[in-house]
């Protein structure tokens, strides 16, 4: 048997050793995860999404979202220049913007591109109006 007090859920004591592990694989986990883009944007920036203004606390923090503002993952500035803290809504509406612009890119990509607008909407409009002064 260990000499320390602590008991295993079998009730086994653990060693100084062995808690002396399970701390440092503890603070080791929780160094990986401050290593994270999403915690460090978390630390820097408020917890208000950028778009919205919604404002979040720790039991509804997981609807906030770390958006890449150039679309770049593995962009992560340490300062977190790169990052802006969003909704799960507003994060849903920026990809999808995004997208649409890429996907719309290529429409009217042809000879119609750089060619004069010859409709004039309002060119007999102050012949109509004086028209009317009969």
């Amino acid at each position: 048997m260990k000499s320390s007090g602590q008991k295993k859920s079998g009730g086994e004591k653990r060693s100084q050793e062995d808690l002396d592990r399970i701390v440092a694989r503890a603070r080791q986990a929780l160094d990986e995860r401050m290593k994270n883009y999403r915690e460090q944007s978390l630390r820097i920036h408020p917890w208000v999404c950028a778009r919205c203004a919604r404002e979040f606390t720790v039991k509804n923090l997981h609807l906030l979202t770390v958006h890449h503002k150039d679309h770049n993952h593995d962009n992560n500035p340490s300062d977190g220049s790169n990052w802006e803290n969003l909704c799960v809504y507003c994060h849903d509406n920026e990809h999808r913007r995004y997208l649409d612009y890429e996907e719309g890119a290529g429409a009217g990509e042809s000879e119609e591109i750089g060619k004069a607008a010859t409709h004039k909407p309002f060119a007999k409009l102050a012949e109509l109006l004086k028209s009317d002064k009969r």
